[in-house]
C-alpha cells in the first residue's frame, strides 16, 4: 500500500466501469454475431432442401421421359415388323414422327415449368 492507504495495483473505479462496459458491448456483439450466423445457417439448409428437391424432381422427370421414349421406339420397331409392305412402313414412320414430335414438345414445355418452378423455390427460400 502507498502512504495514503491506496493500493498501487488497483485498478481505478472509472477504469473498471469502462472495462466492463466494453465487455458488455463485445459479449452483446457476438452474441448478435452468433444469431446471424445461425439464421444464415438455416437458410442455406432450407435453401439446400429446397435445390436438392428441385433437382430430384427433374431427375426424376427426366427418368420418365427416357423410359416413355424408349418404350415408343420400341413399340414403334415392333409395329414396324408386323408392315405388309413400303406404303404401310411410311404411315407407321409418319405416325411415330408425329408421335414422338408431340411427345418431345410436351416433355420440354414440362421440363421448363419443373426447371422455372425449381428456381423460384430456390430464390423465394433465401428470403
Amino acid at each position: 500500500m502507498s502512504d495514503d492507504g491506496r493500493d498501487p495495483f488497483a485498478i481505478p473505479k472509472d477504469m473498471r466501469a469502462m472495462a466492463e462496459a466494453s465487455f458488455d458491448q463485445a459479449r452483446k456483439a457476438f452474441d448478435k454475431f452468433m444469431e446471424s450466423a445461425k439464421a444464415t445457417a438455416g437458410t442455406m439448409e432450407e435453401r439446400r432442401d429446397t435445390v436438392r428437391a428441385g433437382a430430384r424432381e427433374i431427375g426424376s422427370k427426366a427418368v420418365s421421359y427416357a423410359e416413355k421414349n424408349v418404350q415408343a421406339s420400341l413399340d414403334y420397331a415392333q409395329s414396324l415388323l408386323k408392315a405388309k409392305d413400303l406404303p404401310d412402313v411410311m404411315k407407321l414412320h409418319s405416325e411415330y414422327v408425329q408421335s414422338q414430335m408431340r411427345s418431345l414438345a410436351e416433355q420440354a414445355s414440362e421440363m421448363g415449368q419443373i426447371v422455372s418452378r425449381a428456381a423460384m423455390d430456390a430464390t423465394r427460400s433465401k428470403k
